[in-house]
């Protein structure tokens, strides 16, 4: 079965996340805003998110997945993390997931995802995903240090709407395993798309730099490394830093 969508194209708007929160659509699967301009849009802690006028997709998705414990909501993360990679992959080759959730080609990250999550109980009421993905945009100004857009790699402009479409789909299919309780193919898929997947890399904590190995991600979001001592070391997000080559 198909799942219900609703779309809402806005010109411009503070952030989309905020305009989503304030919208109820229960009987709706996905809620998706999005905007050619976000005067207030935000990436990770107090980061924000470059994006000309026009140029890049930048929306928000709310669901409902009453059905996932919240010790368990990274898998919903991971599902749109693994959705994200589908799509871009059709149109700039084989990328991958750098944990948490941001999109990177090679060692350049081209998308990124904010997670808001709302509570009942023990459950999961809502969550809201603020997606941004650089596009069209050739130049990049902030201080944001490996920014690539998809008209960069391949030399012209692509649709927005036709990734937002394709997006939804992957989405759909990876959600619906979620709510099968297809943990197991979830996991697997985004363990084999982890950026530095495999062997030693530089990483930065709160002790210093190191070099390490990523064991794997919990359902929790605990990343999990081991140093080349045999050292095993569970961080939480913004815990440790991954350090990128220049």
């Amino acid at each position: 079965m198909s799942m219900k969508i609703q779309r809402i194209c806005l010109e411009e708007t503070d952030s989309t996340n905020r305009y989503i929160k304030e919208i109820d659509m229960p009987e709706v699967d996905f809620l998706v805003v999005t905007a050619q301009w976000q005067t207030a849009g935000r990436g990770q802690g107090q980061n924000t998110w470059e994006s000309e006028r026009g140029k890049n997709l930048l929306f928000s998705l709310l669901v409902h997945p009453t059905f996932l414990a919240i010790e368990r909501q990274f898998l919903l993360s991971m599902t749109g993390a693994l959705a994200l990679k589908d799509t871009l992959e059709r149109y700039v080759g084989e990328v991958n997931i750098k944990w948490p959730n941001d999109i990177y080609w090679h060692d350049k990250k081209i998308s990124g995802t904010l997670i808001e999550t709302r509570v009942a109980g023990q459950k999961l009421k809502e969550a809201v995903l603020g997606i941004g993905i650089n596009v069209n945009q050739e130049v990049f100004r902030s201080d944001a240090p490996n920014p690539v857009s998809i008209h960069n790699i391949v030399g012209h402009e692509v649709s927005t709407d036709e990734i937002l479409n394709l997006f939804l789909q992957k989405l759909e299919h990876y959600y619906g395993q979620l709510q099968r309780g297809e943990e197991a193919n979830i996991l697997r898929a985004y363990h084999q798309a982890l950026y530095r997947r495999e062997g030693f890399h530089l990483y930065q904590d709160q002790r210093g730099l190191f070099e390490a190995k990523i064991i794997e991600v919990m359902p929790n979001g605990l990343l999990v490394l081991q140093n080349k001592e045999g050292e095993m070391r569970s961080y939480a997000l913004k815990e440790v830093a991954y350090v990128l080559k220049k």
